[in-house]
């Protein structure tokens, strides 16, 4: 007599292996999706496509550094000294734009005209004096509309002068800013002041 049993025992079971087969593919997903995610946290890939911008602007040059945006000077004659800087005072060098025309304006509620030659000065890479220059014009507008806004008293007296350097300062800073993005310009000078 054979019985049906060692037939049944002589098969596999399927759901054993089926279930083993489930967690296998569970786990590698597991793993495989943990490994994606380490890797987008970790900027590998994925994320944000957004490039970090590096920072463009005109940066401080100390005394006998390079400067790569240097406007170079035209030399009188050959052989001429190099630039030598000081020891003392600002660890920064200075670089100056001189305007090339006066300007001249009447004074706020006033008759009197007043007359000046301009120069300003910067500690940052020659981009600004660049910018100076290709702006002149909008800066030369703006400077004329602080000096007619400039009462009579503001001429006259040294505190005056202070603020009213302070204020063309800021004009032109400001005519930098909304062009180019950054100002740098530290002061304004008088080369000539008249009031007549």
């Amino acid at each position: 007599m054979s019985s049906d049993k060692p037939e049944k025992d002589a098969k596999p079971k399927k759901g054993g292996g089926m279930m083993m087969k489930i967690v296998m593919g569970v786990s590698l997903l597991a793993l495989g999706g943990g490994g994606v995610f380490g890797m987008v946290a970790a900027g590998v890939i994925g994320g944000s496509h957004e490039e970090k911008k590096e920072d463009n602007k005109p940066k401080l040059i100390k005394k006998g550094e390079e400067d790569p945006y240097a406007v170079k000077a035209e030399k009188e004659g050959e052989g001429a000294p190099p630039e030598v800087e000081g020891e003392g005072g600002s660890e920064y060098r200075t670089a100056y734009y001189s305007f090339t025309d006066e300007f001249t304006s009447n004074l706020k509620n006033s008759d009197a005209p007043v007359q000046v030659a301009l120069a300003c000065s910067t500690r940052r890479d020659g981009r600004v004096l660049m910018w100076i220059k290709k702006h002149e014009l909008a800066i030369r507008s703006s400077l004329l509309q602080v000096l007619a806004d400039t009462p009579e008293e503001d001429v006259t007296s040294l505190a005056g002068k202070d603020r009213l350097q302070k204020r063309l300062t800021a004009s032109i800073n400001k005519v930098l800013t909304d062009t180019e993005g950054f100002g740098g310009v530290d002061a304004v000078y008088f080369k000539n002041f008249i009031i007549q």
